[in-house]
């Protein structure tokens, strides 16, 4: 992504942005080495470690080594892709779109799609060393994949007659196997949360992502309490409260992948994903607004 008034993009920017020295020299004057009032953040990170500006489209963070030697492709924008595409339906149907309320549809989807693609993106991100991409892509594989065995006619892991529909157990708890639904998306909204906590010193369309998507599994894991509790009208709304953020969160992978996608090489615009004041990019601006502004006034 190009920055404000800049001339390189992101991708062109995939090495170390440079020592703080040379990033802090023009901003802090004469309080180089000290604190400076006007610019309070100047020192952070001062080291020599080289910086990569957040990116969504990299499934980048925050800090991360420099990537200009990598041989590989982008592997994000795919994992993003198929997270996006599984999503979308599932939301679809958990929306009652066009009256469809039954999720099967989304089997192949998980298994081949959202599954099998993504988790080979997420592999693909530990050969370039993106830990956070690798968890996050690796981990939502998994999760489609065990979304798929859950949905399985020949698993029935839910059906009638499964595990949940014996004798014992529908006549302890006919709803058991909603709890064990929530407890299992429960699961997902926690991971989920420790992943959203790992991006707010990135870009606002990547900590939307997973804001969103940490809502639909927070709502999908409180509907299957309710419908254990009875309460089927609550369980209905939760769903399709899930299923609105689901497709937001769908819109948003998409957004992320585009924006990891498109370049100067394949599209006649860039596409912006709005960096945190405090991220690295932000920082980068804040002191070259600050450069600008000593410059203009020594003048």
């Amino acid at each position: 992504m190009s920055n404000s008034g800049g001339s390189l993009t992101e991708k062109d920017m995939g090495h170390a942005t440079g020592t703080a020295p040379n990033a802090h020299g023009p901003a802090t004057g004469h309080y180089r080495g000290g604190y400076d009032p006007r610019n309070p953040m100047a020192n952070i990170h001062a080291g020599d470690e080289p910086r990569l500006p957040a990116f969504g489209g990299e499934f980048q963070p925050g800090l991360w080594r420099p990537v200009e030697k990598r041989q590989f492709a982008n592997p994000a924008p795919l994992g993003l892709s198929a997270f996006a595409l599984t999503t979308f339906v599932l939301s679809a149907i958990n929306l009652g779109t066009r009256g469809v309320n039954v999720p099967n549809i989304v089997v192949p989807l998980a298994f081949g799609y959202g599954g099998l693609v993504q988790l080979l993106a997420g592999m693909w991100e530990m050969v370039v060393g993106n830990t956070f991409g690798a968890t996050a892509l690796s981990s939502y594989g998994g999760f489609w994949i065990a979304w798929g065995l859950l949905l399985t006619p020949h698993w029935n892991i839910l059906g009638d007659e499964g595990p949940y529909k014996t004798d014992a157990i529908t006549s302890s708890d006919p709803m058991m196997y909603e709890s064990a639904m929530g407890f299992f998306l429960t699961g997902w909204f926690i991971f989920t949360t420790i992943l959203l906590l790992c991006t707010l010193r990135s870009t606002v369309m990547f900590f939307l992502l997973f804001f969103t998507l940490d809502l639909c599994f927070l709502m999908l894991a409180c509907s299957h309490y309710s419908h254990s509790n009875g309460n089927t009208e609550m369980y209905h709304t939760l769903t399709k409260a899930g299923g609105g953020f689901g497709m937001v969160a769908a819109f948003l992978a998409w957004y992320n992948a585009f924006a990891g996608i498109a370049d100067s090489s394949n599209s006649f615009f860039l596409i912006p994903v709005f960096h945190f004041p405090w991220s690295e990019k932000g920082r980068e601006a804040r002191l070259a607004r600050a450069a600008t502004r000593e410059t203009r006034d020594s003048a």
